[in-house]
């Protein structure tokens, strides 16, 4: 694909992207989009058959960014890596405010065909925090039994939500302090064998605050 192209397909997500977010997607035509990305409406056709494909190809773009995102935040042990994960996730969403909520109002609608997109976030996004959940759990860091695909779908749209929560509701609140509140709830999850701020021989997943 030409560069040319490439940055054009990136407009219309973006276009889409604000108007579904704002609207919905049944509300959202091709016209508005076009016009929101100031492109003709053919050049919408040339680059996809029409809205569904779109919408899905702009699904798998987004997801393809923020599970990047997330990946490049995974470094150290697991417990420090989930940590810088989950604050990953939250500084995505604070930039893409608007794909986040596309996110939650259409991506898992049952009369709608996107069970392809549901499957690559939980394959891409969500996989990166199940990824490190699997590697505390074989270091016997986790409750026994507990099922790590469905506490990582947990951990992700708990954090999703919180997100939306902090950008709609408290927008000039800092992140590090929403980061520090998510770290404490999950440490809940996971084994404290002492009361140090040291779990397991690990660190403790909270972040330090720097004494004042």
């Amino acid at each position: 694909m030409s560069a040319r192209r490439e940055a054009t397909r990136q407009k219309l997500f973006e276009a889409a992207i604000t108007l579904i977010s704002e609207q919905g997607f049944g509300a959202t035509t091709v016209d508005q989009i076009a016009e929101r990305a100031g492109v003709a409406k053919g050049t919408v056709y040339y680059n996809f058959a029409g809205k569904a494909e779109l919408f899905t190809a702009l699904l798998e773009w987004g997801v393809d960014r923020l599970a990047e995102h997330l990946r490049a935040a995974v470094s150290g042990p697991p417990r420090a890596a989930l940590t810088e994960v989950l604050r990953a996730e939250l500084a995505f969403i604070g930039t893409h405010e608007a794909f986040a909520r596309l996110l939650m109002a259409e991506t898992w609608r049952t009369n709608q065909v996107w069970y392809a997109a549901v499957r690559q976030i939980r394959s891409k996004a969500i996989g990166v925090i199940s990824g490190l959940l699997e590697e505390l759990a074989a270091e016997g860091e986790l409750p026994a039994g507990l099922d790590v695909g469905v506490a990582a779908s947990a951990l992700f749209g708990m954090v999703l939500t919180v997100a939306l929560d902090w950008r709609t509701l408290q927008p000039d609140r800092p992140l590090e302090e929403v980061h520090t509140t998510v770290a404490r709830m999950v440490e809940g999850m996971l084994r404290a064998d002492d009361r140090s701020g040291e779990t397991n021989g690990g660190p403790s997943l909270t972040p330090r605050r720097t004494p004042r």
